[in-house]
């Protein structure tokens, strides 16, 4: 007697399935604009889920335009918004509004991650909370609205996402100090604090020092430079890069 087996659904049969799972009403709501189920579909589809279904269409093309219009309505805002910074104050201003950790912030605030359709690999590694799929999703909304809405409804999308962002915009850096970051970081995790062990090699007069930091054993970022400080501060930001990614790895949480 055979055994009747359940058929696995691929393709645009699965896209179509796991898309309509979700009510998108809610992320529409916070988004505060109408999109229709092809333009929006597209804006959620990873490249993941996508090469997982047969090669389906993916938002990166949608990621790419909206890039282009989150920077340039930031821009033209700051431009506005303050008249007396020079231009190599605002520029500074809009790279970090719109870097990846500034759209994954926005991504949080609007519950994205939990619409965003990935394959079983990025799903069984905390796809849902990672920067990266977060900002990349977010800028294919961006470019969705776009698409069916145009320039001004996206711009005004984004200014009212990113507007906190935009009134409290400082000339700062994110690895400016990022030794202080990372234990920082660590402290929210509950995660013993970061060692660092350093090599150097080379003369006297032109050492190059090798910096690792290592946290509960694992070492989650290696830096090199002229001195033992700046090989310590680039190992931080790698670390800090890393922990954004996977914060597990120092939890212990999978």
């Amino acid at each position: 007697m055979s055994r009747s087996r359940k058929r696995r659904v691929t393709g645009v049969e699965a896209l179509e399935q796991a898309y309509h799972v979700m009510d998108h009403g809610p992320l529409l709501e916070r988004l505060g604009v109408d999109l229709d189920d092809k333009h929006l579909r597209l804006a959620l589809t990873h490249r993941s889920f996508a090469n997982e279904n047969g090669g389906l269409p993916n938002n990166e093309r949608l990621e790419f335009l909206g890039d282009a219009v989150l920077g340039l309505s930031v821009a033209e805002q700051l431009y506005k918004q303050y008249p007396d910074r020079p231009e190599s104050d605002i520029s500074k201003m809009r790279a970090s509004i719109v870097s990846r950790y500034g759209c994954a912030d926005i991504a949080r605030d609007i519950g994205l991650g939990e619409y965003v359709l990935l394959g079983k690999g990025e799903l069984a590694t905390g796809g849902r909370g990672k920067e990266s799929i977060l900002a990349d999703t977010t800028e294919a909304i961006l470019g969705a609205i776009y698409r069916q809405h145009g320039f001004e409804t996206t711009r005004d999308v984004v200014l009212r996402l990113f507007g906190a962002k935009i009134d409290n915009a400082v000339v700062t850096g994110r690895t400016i100090d990022s030794k202080t970051n990372l234990q920082e970081r660590l402290a929210e995790l509950k995660a013993p604090m970061a060692e660092y062990r350093s090599t150097s090699v080379g003369p006297d007069h032109d050492l190059l020092f090798t910096t690792e930091v290592i946290v509960a054993g694992a070492v989650l970022g290696n830096g090199t430079g002229g001195n033992k400080k700046i090989a310590e501060q680039q190992a931080a930001f790698h670390a800090l890069e890393l922990l954004r990614e996977y914060p597990e790895l120092v939890t212990g949480r999978a």
